[in-house]
């Protein structure tokens, strides 16, 4: 009886995380789905998640900054002021990072 219990409990927490998760999916901005079509034509990435969103009103006009993570592992950095239409996209580069033990 309480396994099924901690059974059902667990299922309810799942559903509920995965319908969190699409409603958070849902609510990007719409430049958002513009840079991901951008990425897909001009670099083949699709967009697995995105990091670093940021948009910012300055002197009346937006700036909009995203990094995308694509399913293949690639990062992009794109940025777009207005009234410019297009991002800016440049690939990141690898950096690793060692702390002074590791380097000895």
């Amino acid at each position: 009886m309480i396994k099924k219990q901690l059974m059902f409990v667990i299922l309810t927490l799942s559903l509920t995380f995965i319908k969190a998760n699409a409603l958070a999916q849902q609510s990007d901005p719409a430049w958002l789905d513009d840079l991901t079509q951008q990425l897909a034509l001009e670099e083949a990435c699709d967009v697995a998640y995105y990091i670093l969103v940021n948009e910012k009103k300055t002197n009346g006009f937006w700036t909009y900054k995203a990094r995308a993570q694509c399913v293949d592992g690639r990062q992009f950095d794109a940025s777009l002021r207005e009234p410019e239409e297009k991002f800016t996209i440049e690939k990141c580069k690898i950096t690793v990072c060692f702390d002074d033990k590791q380097r000895k």
